[in-house]
């Protein structure tokens, strides 16, 4: 592995005077040392990807030729899959067992799916509308696309955007979150291989505040895909609006999982366990709210505790780690910070609320799975997103109270429902003001389906047709078929 990575602009790596340490969460070493971009590397970046746009030969390949490069990246993915894996554990503290088994194959599914579906996508078409007149819509892509994605999943979400922005044929300028860049500086390295042509993908690195309004705000972006915080994402779209763009918004979550009494207990336990502690709770679509209808809640309860409890921390190296670190000491502290406000407003800490007393970790930034009951929905950490393993365990009686408290936050990004009852389970999601909702499984995400959020968690969708059809626009192209070539716009002043 590398220790030291440079900026990938218009087919080249380019090394900076400024340089930025690279932290691993488990142990609080330095793993690696990264450029860092200033102004002049961000004016370059807009000035190659615009370039490889307008005058370079990607848009101009043929539907087949950008297809084979697709699926080129996917195969590059796969064949470093092992080292990929390795570099996404210790960036980002995700414990191995699931960079291995959920975030590296299903980044190069992503590119594969793309590969084998969007040329339908592009299919123009053609509109009956009138007798004297025949259309047709094209569909092009955008352009320039910025993408930014943040240090939670940053391989995966960001390939879910890339896979989408290159098949449509857009140029690409990718900026990681600062924390985790490393797997994309790997990805970069992947393609540059594959030969895909200069300024068709570049990666820039360096903080929001300093690279943010430059690449948000310029006029030769045609197009922002952000995914992080409701703050960032507001100051995005503040950038934006300075050169009108169209934005793709995925921003945060405070998502309810509704579990019935006729439930599996043990099924509904299990899975609300990986719903909240996956990834150290550090998920949009985490299930940070279980709302457990009144009869099975004590039981509920006891066993969740129970599990939970039992759940083993460790080094996200060691494939027996079901939980790593957070991603910082500074994301530990605004954890715990929710904690104290949630027991000052009345909340119960039923298990964990505190950092390891494990000397083995003591260099890391664990924190203790953490479930709080007597959480009122009027109450901060009812409504605002943590972004940690901390849990709100609440009751209701009856599928229309449940419904108004999972509505009752100003995000929508997901929900999960667990009942026996499908009829019930179908009805009530037609209910829930959330993008995605699970019934009776949790986290599966497929390439067909689109993902994205309402109200406060964003606009736009990510993944299937309908996210592909993000990264496009559209032209309308009418033709006159009037007798004698004569349209009607013809005799408008009468001569």
């Amino acid at each position: 592995m590398n220790g030291k990575y440079s900026l990938y602009i218009n087919g080249q790596f380019i090394e900076t005077p400024k340089k930025q340490n690279i932290m691993n969460p488990s142990t609080g070493k330095v793993i690696a040392e990264v450029s860092v971009a200033s102004e002049q590397e961000a004016q370059l970046v807009l000035a190659s990807a615009r370039e490889a746009f307008d005058r370079g030969p990607w848009p101009q390949l043929t539907l087949d030729q950008r297809k084979e490069f697709i699926l080129r990246i996917a195969q590059g993915i796969l064949d470093n899959a092992a080292e990929l894996a390795q570099m996404e554990t210790q960036n980002t503290g995700k414990p191995i067992k699931e960079t291995t088994f959920m975030d590296i194959p299903s980044s190069a599914k992503t590119f594969e799916f793309m590969a084998d579906n969007f040329i339908n996508y592009l299919d123009e078409a053609e509109i009956n509308i009138a007798d004297e007149a025949s259309a047709k819509v094209l569909r092009e892509p955008m352009g320039v696309v910025v993408l930014i994605v943040p240090w939670n999943y940053p391989l995966l979400i960001a390939c879910w955007k890339l896979a989408q922005a290159l098949a449509a044929g857009n140029t690409v300028i990718l900026k990681p979150s600062s924390l985790t860049p490393l797997s994309i500086l790997e990805l970069a390295k992947i393609i540059h291989k594959i030969g895909l042509p200069p300024g068709v993908f570049n990666v820039i690195n360096g903080s929001g505040q300093e690279l943010g309004e430059t690449l948000c705000s310029d006029k030769r972006v045609d197009m922002i895909s952000f995914t992080g915080s409701n703050e960032i994402g507001r100051q995005i779209l503040q950038y934006s609006s300075k050169n009108v763009k169209k934005s793709i918004m995925e921003l945060g979550g405070k998502s309810a999982s509704i579990i019935f009494n006729d439930v599996d207990l043990e099924v509904a336990v299990n899975s609300s366990l990986v719903s909240i502690f996956l990834n150290q709770g550090q998920m949009c679509t985490a299930m940070s709210r279980l709302l457990v209808q009144d009869q099975i809640y004590d039981r509920f309860i006891e066993s969740f505790v129970k599990k939970a409890k039992s759940i083993k921390l460790g080094l996200a190296s060691d494939y027996e780690t079901q939980m790593g670190p957070l991603i910082s000491d500074a994301q530990r502290k605004k954890v715990l910070s929710y904690i104290e406000k949630a027991k000052a407003e009345g909340a119960k800490v039923i298990c964990g609320g505190k950092i390891p007393e494990n000397q083995e970790l003591k260099n890391g930034y664990f924190f203790e799975p953490t479930i709080l009951a007597d959480v009122g929905a009027h109450s901060h950490i009812f409504k605002e997103e943590v972004f940690g393993p901390v849990v709100l365990i609440n009751k209701f009686s009856g599928s229309d109270e449940a419904a108004l408290l999972a509505n009752s936050v100003d995000f929508g990004l997901a929900a999960c429902i667990w009942s026996k009852d499908k009829i019930l389970a179908q009805e009530l999601a037609g209910k829930l003001n959330a993008g995605t909702i699970w019934i009776n499984t949790y986290g599966m995400f497929y390439n067909q389906l689109p993902y994205g959020g309402f109200k406060q968690s964003g606009f736009g969708k990510e993944l299937g047709r309908e996210g592909f059809l993000e990264y496009v626009r559209f032209k309308s192209v009418i033709c006159d078929q009037s007798k004698e070539g004569k349209p009607l716009v013809n005799y408008w002043y009468g001569f």
